[in-house]
C-alpha cells in the first residue's frame, strides 16, 4: 500500500511540475509575442501552444503596469510632469517594441488606399509607413500624451490607476477580438492565434482583468481609506466603483466587436496589424474615459 502510494504521490508531483511548466512556457511565449524583452523556453512548441499563450496576454499587461508605475515614482523625482509622461509613453512604446504602433499605421495606411481587399492586405505587408500611417501615430501619442498629462493633476492613484490598467485593458481586446474575429489571410501569425483562441481562454482572461481591478482598489483603500473612481452623483462609494467598472467594460467589449466587423468588411477579417491598432485605440478610450469620469464626477 505505502509504495502505491508513493508512487501516486510521484505522479502528482510530477503533474503539478508539468502544469507549472506549460504555464510558463506560455506566458514566456506572450511576452515573446507582445514585447522586446528577451525571452527563450526550452520547451518544443507548436501552433496550439502558440494560441494559448493568449491567455498570458493580460499577465504581460500586468507587469507592464507595474513598469509604467515603477516609471513614474522614479522619473517624477526628477523631473516635471510633462517630461515625466513622455518618459512613460516612451517606456510603454519600447516594451511593446512599438509593434502595436507599426500596426496602427499599416492599417490605417490600407484603408486609405484604393483597391480591393487584397491590395488592401499587401500594403499592410509593406514595410514602409505612408503618410496616413505617420498621422495616425502621432494623434495616436498626441491623444495618449494629453490624457495622462491631464490624469496627472488628479490624485495621484488615479494617475497610477490608468497607469496600471492601460497596458491591461488592451491585451484584453486583443483577445475578445480574436476570439469572435476571423484570418484575413491564410497565413501569418495572426492566424495561428485567431483560430485557436477559446471561449476559456476570454474568460479566464476577463477573471484576470477582475482580479487586477479588485487587487489595484483594496490596495488604494488599504493605504488611502478611500474608494476611487466614486461618483458622489451615484449612491455609495462601492455604487460609483463598480459603475465605472461596467460601464469601461461594456465599452471596450462592444468596441472590440465594432472593430471585428467594421475589419472584416474591410479586409476579410483580422491581421496582427489589425490587432496592434485595436490595442492603440483601446489605450485611447480608455484613458479619454478616466479622464471624462474624472472631470464629471469626482
Amino acid at each position: 500500500m505505502s509504495e502505491e502510494l508513493r508512487v501516486t504521490s510521484n505522479r502528482n508531483k510530477s503533474n503539478v511540475l508539468s502544469l507549472k511548466k506549460l504555464l510558463i512556457t506560455r506566458l514566456l511565449l506572450a511576452f515573446q509575442f507582445l514585447t522586446i524583452i528577451p525571452v527563450k523556453t526550452s520547451m518544443a512548441i507548436n501552433e496550439a501552444d502558440i494560441a494559448k499563450s493568449s491567455s498570458a496576454f493580460v499577465v504581460v499587461g500586468f507587469i507592464q503596469g507595474i513598469l509604467l508605475i515603477s516609471t513614474n515614482y522614479v522619473f517624477g523625482r526628477v523631473f516635471q510632469t510633462e517630461v515625466v509622461t513622455g518618459i512613460i509613453l516612451l517606456v510603454l512604446v519600447l516594451s511593446n517594441g512599438g509593434f502595436h504602433l507599426d500596426g496602427l499605421a499599416d492599417t490605417f495606411d490600407a484603408f486609405a488606399a484604393k483597391g480591393d481587399k487584397e491590395k488592401k492586405l499587401s500594403i499592410m505587408k509593406d514595410s514602409t509607413i505612408g503618410p496616413i500611417g505617420v498621422i495616425a501615430v502621432f494623434f495616436a501619442l498626441l491623444l495618449k500624451f494629453l490624457a495622462l498629462n491631464s490624469l496627472s493633476h488628479f490624485s495621484l492613484f488615479t494617475f497610477h490607476f490608468s497607469l496600471f490598467l492601460m497596458p491591461i485593458l488592451p491585451k484584453w481586446a486583443m483577445v475578445i477580438s480574436m476570439f469572435h474575429g476571423k484570418p484575413a489571410r491564410e497565413n501569418g501569425l495572426g492566424r495561428i492565434f485567431i483560430n485557436n483562441v477559446r471561449v476559456t481562454t476570454l474568460i479566464f482572461s476577463s477573471f484576470l482583468i477582475i482580479l487586477s481591478y479588485m487587487l489595484f482598489v483594496a490596495i488604494q483603500i488599504y493605504f488611502y481609506k478611500e474608494i476611487p473612481l466614486c461618483p458622489p452623483l451615484i449612491k455609495g462609494d462601492i455604487g460609483g466603483l463598480i459603475s465605472f467598472f461596467v460601464i469601461l467594460f461594456a465599452t471596450l467589449y462592444i468596441f472590440s466587436l465594432i472593430s471585428v466587423k467594421f475589419f472584416d468588411r474591410k479586409f476579410g477579417g483580422l491581421t496582427g496589424d489589425t490587432l496592434g491598432a485595436i490595442s492603440e485605440i483601446t489605450e485611447i478610450i480608455f484613458l479619454l474615459m478616466v479622464n471624462a469620469w474624472s472631470r464629471l464626477f469626482i
